[in-house]
């Protein structure tokens, strides 16, 4: 590590400790050039995770659309947003345990539909509405009998 004031390359660690988080440490160093100390911070980098979308472009994956999809399908249902917020974070989360680097939105939708179907039956078929792209009555009524 290389000392901000002097830029000499020989540091030493005087103190590490785990920040209130958990997720980084914190590191008090000394410059045995300059004499003089200074804080860094060690954290895991994480691989980002990208989405594969239907027409092949990729993007980077977030929580918050998947949260304003599942708000959209939850609206009018008096759903704690706790539980809402929590979909996002657990499906990300179960992506990351697997070691996934690139995933297919259809993966994405079918954990969230899961998720949502342990949450609230209304808010499953609407979300499988739009995910699923339901264009008439029958596949409505069809979704609805494996849902019984």
């Amino acid at each position: 590590m290389r000392c901000p004031y002097c830029e000499a390359a020989d540091t030493k660690v005087m103190d590490s400790r785990a920040t209130d988080d958990g997720n980084s440490i914190r590191r008090r160093r000394l410059c045995q050039v300059c004499g003089r100390r200074f804080t860094t911070y060690e954290v895991i980098e994480e691989q980002p995770l990208m989405v594969v979308k239907r027409d092949g472009r990729k993007e980077l994956f977030s929580t918050n659309k998947i949260f304003k999809g599942v708000m959209q399908a939850c609206s009018k249902r008096n759903l704690p947003l706790e539980k809402i917020e929590a979909i996002g974070i657990r499906v990300e989360a179960k992506l990351r345990d697997e070691g996934a680097v690139e995933v297919p939105t259809e993966r994405i939708g079918e954990m969230i539909l899961d998720e949502l179907k342990q949450l609230d039956q209304v808010a499953y078929i609407r979300f499988a509405a739009v995910y699923r792209k339901f264009d008439n009555i029958d596949t409505f009524i069809q979704e609805l009998e494996r849902l019984k």
